[in-house]
Parts: C-alpha cells; structure tokens; sequence
C-alpha cells in the first residue's frame, strides 16, 4: 500500500518542523464566535465551536478514496498553529458498536519515507486496514512529529542517538519530556464528529488515559503491532521499558 496516496500526509510539511515540544500557548480562536456553543458561520461556510477558551473548527471536508476503502477526509483546527489535523472518517459513528479509532502522530521520516527506525508507518498501514475492514471508524492524523518535539528536534534526537542513546534518552538529552504529546485536541475533534465511545487502536496506556481524562470514554484498546523489522526492535523495546508501552513477543 502507497500510503502517500491516501491523502494524509499534509502538503504544508512546515507544520511538522515546529522546534519545540511546548504545549502551544492558547491563541485567539479562529473563525469561532465569541459566546459558547455553535457559532455564527464562520468565513468558509464550516462550522466552528467554542467551548471554554477552546476552539474546534472543521475547515472543509472532501470524499477520499483509498485502497482501504471510501473515506471522508476533514480538516479541524483549533487554537493556536499546533491544532491543526485531519480525520478520516468511514461508517456510520452513532452505530451500535463503537468505531474503531487511530489517532496517529505524524512521522515523515516513517510514514512517507520508509524509515525502518520506527514502526510508524506500519502501524499507520494496520490502522487503516483494520478501520477499513470495520463497521465505522476514524484515523486521526496529528503534526506531533518526534512525539511532539518537531521534526527538526527529532533528527537531532536521531544524531544523538546514533551515538549511543536511546530515543528516550536523546529527546531528554533536548531538553524534553519522554514523550511531550498533547490529546486534549484529539478528544475535542472526536467529540465535534460524535465519537463520544471508541475502541482505540493503540500500545500506549498514556493516550487512553489523556482521552478518558478529555471526555472520551474508551470501551476497548485494540492492539497496533505489526510484525517487527529487527532494525526497529532496539526502540521498541524501549518504549515497553521505560514508556511502559503495550507490547507482545519483543
């Protein structure tokens, strides 16, 4: 499978090579309307929420065609240049089971590259087989390259770690959290599209836990893990280690 053809990686690459892993300051809401609740239409004709100081904001929506079957892509934005995603969305979300969830940390140098230092791009290939072959789902596609250090900061991570350490002493080496990923943004977008009950397609204990903390109740963790290449085992087995990830046979 191509993944490039799916249409999720962003043409705008510089959102990913943002130079820190700092929670984004909250900024004035785009195109929201200043009271709670729905708001006026916004400049495009999409509609636009605030609730709080927090804004979500569906930019536009377009039919998807993908190998792994028919898909709606939509953009959200939120506050600040860091809330930015897209969703793709198949089935019916309100059904009786409920829809399979990725939400997916943006990875060029896997996802599009082929890099073998990571397992990104397989778990994004999994995650779109498994939601395609599910009543409904959504993969959730985030600018949180090198778990939310940038994608500059992240190739330095990488020098740093051919020289001996592993990818969580390197991003700390930086100056960084083990892992600086935010999901309140994620929880705000399932939400805005219904998804209140998912089944989450993930390893990482942590993301459930920031789901559920943001409103989304979780009914069940559906194991990511494809079969792992031996050059990426080193930093697999790092995060089960000291990131306390879900993972099989390593």
């Amino acid at each position: 499978m191509n993944v490039t053809n799916t249409g999720l990686i962003y043409s705008n690459i510089g959102m990913a090579t943002n130079n820190t892993a700092r929670k984004p300051a909250p900024g004035a809401p785009r195109g929201t309307a200043k009271r709670s609740g729905k708001s006026a239409t916004a400049a495009d004709g999409k509609s636009a929420r605030t609730i709080g100081k927090k804004s979500i904001r569906r930019v536009a929506s377009a039919a998807l065609p993908t190998a792994n079957g028919k898909f709606t892509i939509y953009g959200f934005t939120g506050n600040g240049p860091q809330e930015e995603a897209v969703a793709l969305v198949r089935g019916n979300l309100n059904g009786k089971s409920a829809p399979l969830v990725r939400v997916h940390s943006q990875c060029l140098t896997g996802d599009v590259l082929h890099s073998l230092r990571c397992d990104c791009r397989a778990q994004l290939e999994l995650s779109l087989k498994k939601i395609g072959q599910a009543p409904s789902g959504i993969l959730l596609y985030l600018p949180q390259e090198g778990r939310g250090i940038g994608l500059m900061n992240k190739i330095r991570a990488y020098e740093l770690q051919d020289h001996g350490m592993d990818t969580v002493e390197a991003n700390e080496s930086l100056g960084f959290a083990a892992d600086s990923r935010d999901y309140d943004f994620s929880a705000r977008i399932l939400k805005e599209l219904g998804a209140k009950k998912i089944r989450l397609l993930s390893n990482n204990p942590e993301k459930v836990r920031q789901l559920e903390n943001s409103g989304i109740e979780v009914v069940e963790r559906v194991p990511c893990q494809p079969r792992v290449h031996k050059t990426s085992r080193a930093y697999l087995q790092t995060k089960k280690k000291k990131m306390g990830h879900l993972l099989d046979k390593l």
